[in-house]
């Protein structure tokens, strides 16, 4: 008779590698959900945040009292309105000085939106590498561990002189386990990623689009 094995008992007597394998599996996939989860939160307030600063933006007919509503604000602005902040800080700076060329003053708020926008799209983008690597390694970490516990398997058949099924079936089990292992940091890991990366993209664009139509606003101030 066939003995029952558990779920539990396959991990416990599987070899050292194979749970270290393991291990690294069920780390990886915590940290993979702890990301995931992260992400959906700062993805869901900046698009949230970016749809109410443009309500505000487009039905604001002066932008000097949207800008000092966001300096004077008790939180830290971010996303859009951070981009809006830098630029709109230094067009004025410029355009205190006496004598500066109007091109000058759109260069300088240009370049300073282009970098502020710069750190927030890394911010966006942080922990979406440690998904992709997650996705793309697991499955084979996994199967690494698979290889390994079945090859202890055979070997040990070579010390019985009559070889059943029942022998290796709970060594193979075991070893099986690290791919499903593997499997299962892998699929929601690259499924994040993919609609994250997607996500980021969009909002990049976003911020891009507004970037320009603000220097094309302030380019009509510059020359009025």
């Amino acid at each position: 008779m066939i003995p029952d094995h558990s779920f539990i008992d396959l991990i416990l007597n599987a070899s050292l590698l194979v749970q270290f394998v393991m291990l690294i599996l069920v780390l990886a996939s915590v940290i993979s959900w702890t990301m995931i989860f992260n992400k959906h939160v700062l993805l869901k307030h900046s698009k949230n945040n970016a749809d109410i600063f443009e309500e505000k933006f487009w039905s604001s007919e002066d932008l000097s009292p949207l800008y000092n509503r966001i300096t004077a604000g008790r939180y830290e602005s971010n996303g859009m309105e951070k981009i809006f902040e830098a630029g709109y800080k230094e067009f004025s700076r410029l355009q205190n000085k006496e004598s500066i060329d109007p091109e000058a003053m759109l260069d300088g708020a240009q370049r300073s939106m282009r970098i502020v926008m710069n750190k927030e799209v890394d911010h966006l983008e942080t922990n979406l590498s440690f998904l992709a690597t997650v996705g793309s390694t697991s499955p084979y970490i996994g199967l690494f561990g698979t290889v390994w516990g079945i090859m202890n398997s055979f070997q040990a058949l070579g010390t019985v002189q009559q070889a059943t099924i029942a022998m290796v079936a709970p060594g193979i089990s075991e070893a099986l386990i690290a791919t499903a292992m593997g499997l299962f940091a892998a699929i929601p890991a690259v499924i994040a990623y993919n609609r994250y990366s997607y996500d980021v993209e969009r909002l990049i664009n976003r911020y891009d689009n507004f970037l320009e139509e603000f220097v094309a606003i302030l380019h009509r101030h510059a020359h009025s």
